[in-house]
């Protein structure tokens, strides 16, 4: 594909999305699955996205959990000049055994999750809960795509906006 005239619409229909029988990472099954990293793996195509991403971003750090949210922390804190935060999904088992790696900022911080797929949004919402628990401020998480399978609902019951670059129903 030509990266300059790439469209991310459909670079995430021709690289990411996959038609077959999959189980998510919520357990469900589903007849489509979207991998998002051989895309964001991509420097031309990561710029792309954490452009588009980063127009959602208004705060000063941003965050996500290991290993979906990777490139996008990066290419979006690289982008806009901001901090990033890698969330493990457990505490490392030695050293610190810190579960937030980076620059930590103070307690209060608004900070922005990023993700790539949300479905029921449960990994994004861990990477919440680790941020709130260090008394970190999270009220919106960017996806590059939402499955619409019960995220939106989630997060606003937990009072997180979850603003989605697109919905999967878009790219079938």
């Amino acid at each position: 594909m030509n990266h300059k005239t790439f469209s991310l619409k459909q670079g995430l229909k021709d690289i990411c999305l996959q038609v077959g029988e999959y189980t998510l990472s919520s357990g469900k099954r589903s007849s489509h699955y979207l991998n998002c990293k051989p895309l964001i793996l991509n420097g031309i195509f990561l710029r792309i996205v954490s452009k588009e991403m980063g127009r959602y971003v208004k705060t000063p750090v941003v965050a996500g959990l290991t290993l979906g949210a990777d490139p996008l922390v990066t290419g979006v804190a690289y982008k806009k000049h901001l901090s990033g935060l890698i969330i493990r999904k457990e505490p490392k088992g030695h050293g610190t055994a810190s579960q937030v790696e980076g620059p930590l900022p103070p307690q209060g911080t608004a900070i922005t999750v990023l993700e790539d797929v949300t479905t029921t949004g449960g990994s994004a919402m861990k990477a919440v809960q680790v941020l709130r628990d260090l008394n970190y401020e999270v009220t919106r998480v960017v996806t590059i795509v939402d499955r619409e399978d019960g995220a939106t609902k989630m997060f606003k019951d937990n009072g997180v906006e979850l603003v989605s670059l697109f919905k999967l129903n878009e790219l079938l």
